[in-house]
C-alpha cells in the first residue's frame, strides 16, 4: 500500500513592513534564529513563545539551517535595525540613573 505524503509550506510570512515572523504569530525569525544560535532548543523556544507550536518552530529552524547564507542579508538589516533602535530609544531615554529616576516616581 503506497502512503500519501504531504508538502507543507513553511509556516513564516512576511508582513508588509518586510519583518518576517512566525505565521500566526508576532515572532520574528530573527528572534528564533538568535534563541537557537544562543544554544535554546525548537523545546525551549516554543516553551518561551507559546504562539508557536513546536513543529512550526522545529520547520523554521530547519528552514533557516538550509538557507542561512540567502537569510544572512536579511538577518544583518533586521540586527542594524534593532540597534539603530536601541539608540534612538536611549537617547530619549538614557539607561543611566534610570532606577534612581524610578525610585523617584514611587509614591511613599
Amino acid at each position: 500500500m503506497a502512503e500519501a505524503l504531504t508538502t507543507e509550506s513553511i509556516p513564516i510570512v512576511t508582513g508588509a513592513d518586510g519583518v518576517v515572523r512566525v505565521r500566526g504569530t508576532r515572532i520574528t525569525l530573527d528572534t528564533v534564529v538568535a534563541a537557537f544560535a544562543e544554544g535554546a532548543t525548537a523545546e525551549e523556544i516554543a516553551q518561551q513563545y507559546p504562539s508557536a507550536s513546536l513543529a512550526d518552530v522545529y520547520q523554521v529552524i530547519g528552514y533557516y539551517l538550509r538557507h542561512a547564507t540567502d537569510l544572512e542579508p536579511y538577518l544583518s538589516r533586521r540586527l542594524d535595525d534593532v540597534r539603530e533602535a536601541r539608540r534612538t530609544n536611549e537617547s530619549h531615554w538614557p539607561p543611566e540613573g534610570i532606577r534612581d529616576r524610578l525610585l523617584a516616581r514611587r509614591p511613599i
